[in-house]
């Protein structure tokens, strides 16, 4: 069995002119977001084996955030330069990719492809996954390579704590 969360990165600022997207940085509602939302999943779920997060800024710094209320190493934080790449099939090959040694893995990646691998992989419809959106999805097999038909486990948004 392999677990599977899948983590849009937080709110980011577009305030910035000159700055290139790969730098783009977390707006404050996104770092608060992700405090919120990786406090409570903290809660929810067991440590995932492997934290793998998209190089860029935002997407990194939603990682670290995860990762201090998980209390996982900042230095076992796998970063993914292919998680940046916008092209098709970036997400479903860097999760194909990852070592059958981790029972569980949370990916922190960008809004391509992230829709398109929760409703292809999962068994929920999910129409938007929002910023600092993660979905969890139970795939039965041993091989990472391997998953396909999926069970989504939940979706858990920001704006399910700030009622």
């Amino acid at each position: 069995m392999k677990t599977l969360y899948i983590v849009r990165h937080a709110k980011s600022s577009w305030e910035y002119e000159n700055v290139k997207d790969i730098d783009r940085p977390l707006k404050q509602r996104g770092i608060k977001d992700a405090y919120l939302v990786s406090s409570k999943l903290a809660k929810k779920i067991s440590m995932p084996s492997v934290f793998v997060s998209s190089c860029a800024n935002r997407a990194l710094h939603t990682a670290m955030i995860f990762s201090y209320s998980f209390n996982f190493p900042l230095a076992n934080l796998k970063i993914s330069k292919s998680l940046y790449n916008f092209s098709d099939g970036y997400l479903i090959k860097t999760i194909k990719a990852l070592d059958d040694g981790f029972e569980s893995a949370i990916i922190f990646s960008h809004d391509h492809g992230i829709n398109d691998f929760v409703n292809v992989y999962g068994n929920k419809i999910i129409d938007h996954v929002p910023t600092c959106g993660v979905i969890g999805i139970e795939f039965k097999t041993n091989h990472w390579k391997d998953i396909k038909n999926g069970k989504t486990l939940f979706s858990k948004f920001p704006r399910d704590y700030n009622k």
